[in-house]
């Protein structure tokens, strides 16, 4: 069988996984990904044949593993969170043409806006943008235009990838921008390291987010004009009454 899997991992902890996307993996011959997602396994599937490539080498990863799969292995592509959530399966899915005989199976996963709003309550619970900050792949301006369009649409906002040692100050950015439209005390929240050891929560609000120094293990959570602190929980209500 000439098959490849891209298989979400969740947030990290094996307790996050799907059911489905361990099967996945249980029944590969062969786990591919990038080489701190392998190593978050390595120790879960011994005799499993691994390759890994480092970080800016995603195409070169998704080749390896299309090719390995057409030679008749089951190859499972691993992704953080879920594999089409700023994952594996848009390129794979763009290469597969050069490899007609390669069957594609995407096996979805838990993305850190599910994970890590689940830890924070219910931030989340009505309409929703997720925004990347991260500037290798998107233009900031455009980056800067849609955080705009998402602050006037008054929708909740979930920011992903919201600073790095290159880019320490993107996320003050991104706030600067926001405050131009949504007042200084929108009530927000930072997540860090989910599923994982020293995973936090914190509530605050988004003139304090500004000073927030976050990481590539951040997740951040903006609220929408609705969203308030519950029993210690962020909650954004869906509309629901009592009757």
């Amino acid at each position: 069988m000439k098959k490849l899997l891209v298989v979400g991992l969740g947030p990290g902890s094996p307790e996050q996984m799907t059911i489905e996307a361990a099967h996945a993996l249980e029944s590969a011959d062969i786990l591919c990904g990038y080489t701190g997602y392998i190593d978050l396994i390595r120790d879960r599937y011994p005799g499993k044949e691994l390759l890994s490539t480092p970080m800016k080498r995603e195409l070169e990863r998704c080749r390896l593993a299309l090719e390995q799969a057409e030679k008749g292995q089951t190859v499972a592509m691993v992704c953080s969170g879920d594999a089409g959530v700023y994952g594996m399966a848009g390129p794979i899915l763009e290469l597969a043409p050069q490899f007609p005989q390669v069957e594609i199976e995407i096996v979805p996963g838990v993305s850190a806006a599910m994970s890590g709003g689940a830890l924070l309550g219910a931030p989340l619970g009505h309409d929703f943008a997720v925004i990347s900050l991260s500037d290798l792949l998107t233009p900031w301006e455009l980056i800067e235009h849609r955080l705009q369009a998402a602050a006037q649409g008054d929708f909740a906002i979930c920011l992903y990838n919201p600073a790095s040692r290159k880019r320490a100050d993107y996320l003050a950015r991104a706030c600067d921008i926001l405050l131009s439209t949504l007042p200084s005390d929108r009530l927000c929240a930072v997540t860090r390291n989910i599923g994982r050891e020293g995973e936090q929560g914190r509530l605050l609000t988004l003139q304090e987010l500004r000073e927030f120094p976050a990481d590539m293990f951040t997740t951040v959570f903006i609220g929408n004009s609705q969203t308030r602190k519950v029993a210690g929980r962020m909650v954004t209500p869906r509309g629901y009454r009592e009757p």
